[in-house]
């Protein structure tokens, strides 16, 4: 059978781009055309104002309607095609043994390799039954950087959540091409000093997402996976953008260049011995995840939980259309002509910002540009939240919604204080075109010329974890 020429078989390969990231391409081009609409609401200078300081100085506490641009994250913001639209239609909303389910589970199975694939209603659900098993008093979880959710579920069974970066990826200005690296010496002398029994398994997350969206290396992964074998300790992939990072190995790594995202991808998952994924980031849904495991007791024990607290395995939470859409998301976003505009459009926005003369994570990462705050107010002390009143600055001049990836998200009582101090723009996937993101340059710019004015803040009201969602500040 052929559709549009082509033989059925091969209408189910990755599709791959005519020209790469980094070429002599001018343009970028999205590989999608626009359907459906969504007005944006303008607001006045005036009025941000107020919502502002309504909202505490906390973009969280802001209404989505009044965000211009919203780059607060890139989980659960993109736009989903036509295809998986269409899936939602077909869904099949059986409590047990949904076909939905079926198809779900054999799109996760072909591209990674596990047979024992559990939905979620999203990533921190994932961590949350995994690290119920695995964690627990006296533990500790190494990684190359934990990100907040993965953090506080750690922490909240007791266990030590411990980051061990490469030394360049404190450094900004360092164009090292895999800066979310883990530093594997570090975790080797970590094992030795703590011992493997107090290690239930070891982390990699893939893209750093707290570290700059800095891709991990095959090899790295590798080495990783050797130390694991070494003394007999799990590897866990956090793999909510693993096809972006598997793009930046097949674009940066030597001897990657020839092979399909698609193979990098299978040999990622490969060298795992479970994975959480939330599908808002590589499934380009609005909700879902996936917890893949190997161990067929951590798996019957994990279902157990799901069961108790999520639903039946065959739908974790999740409506069927949900998993439908999932299956759809996970398939497109190995279209290598997807991810070369995925990963250009966000190093053009990192480009124009660095020569605007605006310090960033360097090199642009996958699903958002990094903003040095510390370069940009180094007026402003790191207790006082440099990353914050940047925040603030991009909403009260442009209307732009962006995180705090910083002090605020990871200091605070018993932790020290983070390396770096960022401002994260994270791009929704399919949402913005070329002319939004030059607008968030213009207002960049405009900030970059009023930061010696930009005010500190202190904290006024804070919960006892997690506290970037629900904190509300004033300003010094």
């Amino acid at each position: 059978m052929t559709i549009a020429g082509r033989t059925s078989a091969e209408s189910r390969q990755p599709r791959r781009p005519a020209a790469i990231a980094g070429s002599s391409m001018k343009t970028i081009i999205e590989p999608f055309r626009i359907k459906t609409v969504e007005p944006i609401r303008m607001t006045t200078r005036e009025q941000r104002e107020t919502i502002l300081q309504h909202a505490g100085f906390n973009l969280f506490l802001v209404q989505a309607e009044d965000v211009l641009i919203d780059l607060l994250t890139d989980s659960g913001t993109g736009a989903m095609s036509a295809e998986q639209w269409a899936g939602v239609m077909r869904a099949d909303e059986s409590y047990a043994g949904a076909k939905s389910f079926t198809r779900f589970e054999e799109r996760l199975r072909s591209i990674t390799g596990f047979d024992h694939i559990l939905p979620t209603h999203q990533g921190r659900a994932s961590e949350r039954i995994l690290f119920a098993l695995l964690g627990g008093k006296g533990r500790v979880v190494p990684n190359n950087a934990h990100f907040d959710t993965t953090q506080a579920n750690i922490e909240h069974s007791g266990a030590q959540a411990i980051n061990l970066p490469i030394p360049e990826a404190s450094d900004p200005t360092n164009r090292h091409p895999f800066k979310g690296n883990v530093n594997v010496e570090a975790l080797e002398a970590l094992i030795a000093d703590v011992g493997a029994d107090r290690i239930p398994c070891i982390m990699i997350t893939v893209t750093n997402n707290s570290g700059g969206g800095q891709p991990v290396s095959l090899q790295n992964i590798k080495d990783v996976r050797r130390v694991c074998d070494q003394h007999g300790l799990p590897l866990i992939l956090d793999a909510c953008r693993f096809a972006e990072n598997a793009y930046f190995i097949k674009l940066r790594e030597e001897g990657q260049q020839d092979r399909p995202v698609a193979d990098i991808v299978r040999e990622m998952f490969d060298l795992a011995d479970g994975a959480t994924i939330s599908a808002k980031k590589d499934g380009i849904v609005n909700i879902g995840g996936v917890l893949l495991l190997r161990n067929a007791d951590l798996l019957r024990r994990a279902s157990e939980l799901l069961i108790l607290t999520e639903g039946y395995t065959t739908y974790g939470g999740l409506a069927g259309r949900d998993l439908e859409a999932m299956a759809q998301g996970f398939e497109e976003v190995l279209h290598e002509d997807y991810l070369q505009y995925r990963i250009r459009s966000t190093g053009y926005l990192g480009d124009k910002l660095l020569e605007a003369g605006i310090q960033i994570v360097e090199p642009p990462g996958g699903h958002a540009i990094y903003v040095d705050a510390k370069h940009l107010c180094p007026h402003i002390p790191q207790a006082q939240f440099p990353g914050q009143a940047v925040v603030c600055a991009l909403y009260r001049l442009g209307g732009i919604r962006a995180c705090e990836i910083g002090s605020v998200m990871f200091g605070g009582k018993g932790h020290a204080p983070p390396a770096m101090e960022l401002v994260r723009l994270a791009i929704p996937r399919r949402v913005y075109t070329q002319s939004h993101i030059d607008y968030v340059i213009e207002v960049f710019r405009d900030v970059k010329q009023m930061a010696p004015e930009l005010r500190p803040l202190r904290i006024i009201e804070q919960p006892p974890a997690l506290r970037h969602f629900t904190a509300r500040f004033e300003e010094l």
